[in-house]
């Protein structure tokens, strides 16, 4: 029995098939030299998808699996959720990025 396909869909409108090592390998370079473990990143990414596949729809938007992935890391390691937002929200500006820190900080 093959396993359900999920295809992700970018901005621009392409659409690929998940990938689970782009995802870690995403979130390894977040959480570089921080106290998070591999199979902490292994839970992390295995939530992310149990929530994407038990929608039952074979497309999502990249959107949705970023969200998703920030609102773990936001909960595992804050430095790590930063470095994983500021590349996925392309803060092109230190306003952006000090909005999103003051945000943390509440």
């Amino acid at each position: 029995m093959e396993a359900p396909r999920l295809f992700v869909v970018k901005k621009d409108g392409r659409r690929e098939q998940y990938n689970r090592d782009k995802v870690l390998t995403g979130l390894r370079r977040s959480c570089e030299k921080r106290p998070v473990s591999e199979a902490q990143m292994d839970e992390v990414v295995a939530g992310v998808e149990r929530e994407l596949f038990s929608r039952g729809e074979n497309e999502v938007p990249a959107t949705m699996v970023g969200e998703k992935l920030m609102e773990a890391l936001k909960r595992l390691d804050k430095v790590a959720y930063i470095r994983f937002a500021s590349v996925y929200r392309s803060f092109d500006d230190i306003g952006k990025f000090q909005a999103e820190l003051a945000e943390l900080a509440k």
